[in-house]
């Protein structure tokens, strides 16, 4: 056995400790190992665990473009085999919005085994594979097919847990990775949180192990200053990939790809609104 995979097992068995179930690639529920759950860090964001933050099925009720946006300062928490919880904030997303959308898997209104989950209810979980070895994560929306794709997080809680799971993936030498390095691309976020294909046509409304929380201290400004940008990675479907269906908060060190024009165009109404206000208050 190689030494990287000597390491990756390592790291499966001391954060986890996984054990197959009858799917053959889930991790089955086992004992809390009490050991990594007081490791891991405490966020100021999460003192315990607050089941009145989590978002139901009404929330993914909305229209692909308005479910990007909404996910905005959203947390995502990912509950491991061994108890352990790990949570980022979504700062990126990605809309695809169905068979008008030649960008999207389900162009054409396609319908195959691989991406069933796009039609299914909304806060549907559509995990899928790049390039044979990475995932990717996406909640289905409203609208035939549609889905958004969860670009970017802000590490808040565990990273010390994502690390270690990062570094299971990389190269022997790589230097450390940095916190908002952890979470920033669609696939290094389900590395970091270790989401696996199983849960694809999971329900992240109800599923025991993965579901998305308000943040109790989210702020109002930030998550409502949005840059809209053409997404990443789909320069070849003609005018769909000029679209701006990438959204991200501004100025947020955890986005993936930043678009300075996009974003000029943000500080400039933002700016333009100030003086605005400015000018009705009389000062």
């Amino acid at each position: 056995m190689s030494s990287r995979k000597r390491k990756t097992q390592l790291i499966s068995e001391e954060i986890h400790g996984k054990v197959l179930n009858e799917h053959g690639n889930c991790p089955a529920k086992h004992e809390k190992s009490s050991k990594v759950v007081n490791e891991i860090e405490q966020s100021h964001y999460f003192i315990k665990n607050n089941p009145k933050l989590r978002l139901g099925e009404d929330f993914f009720k909305q229209p692909c473009i308005s479910l990007a946006k909404a996910f905005l300062g959203k947390v995502l928490v990912r509950r491991c085999a061994d108890g352990v919880e790990l949570r980022g904030k979504i700062v990126e997303t990605e809309a695809y919005l169905g068979g008008e959308d030649k960008a999207s898997h389900s162009a054409g209104g396609k319908r195959t085994e691989r991406n069933t989950s796009m039609f299914m209810k909304p806060g549907t979980i559509y995990v899928y594979p790049i390039y044979g070895i990475y995932l990717c994560m996406n909640v289905s929306s409203e609208g035939e097919g549609a889905a958004v794709l969860l670009r970017s997080l802000e590490p808040v809680q565990g990273q010390s847990v994502m690390r270690q799971l990062r570094t299971a993936k990389r190269k022997d030498g790589a230097k450390q990775l940095k916190d908002k390095e952890l979470c920033n691309g669609p696939s290094k976020l389900c590395q970091a949180l270790d989401i696996p294909r199983c849960l694809d046509r999971q329900d992240l409304a109800s599923d025991p192990d993965i579901w998305l929380e308000s943040d109790p201290n989210a702020d109002p400004e930030e998550v409502s200053n949005i840059v809209s940008a053409p997404r990443i990675g789909i320069e070849s479907h003609g005018e769909w990939a000029k679209k701006p269906l990438r959204y991200y908060i501004l100025g947020h060190s955890c986005v993936s790809v930043r678009n300075k024009d996009a974003e000029r165009k943000v500080e400039s109404e933002l700016m333009k609104n100030n003086l605005e206000l400015e000018c009705d208050t009389g000062q």
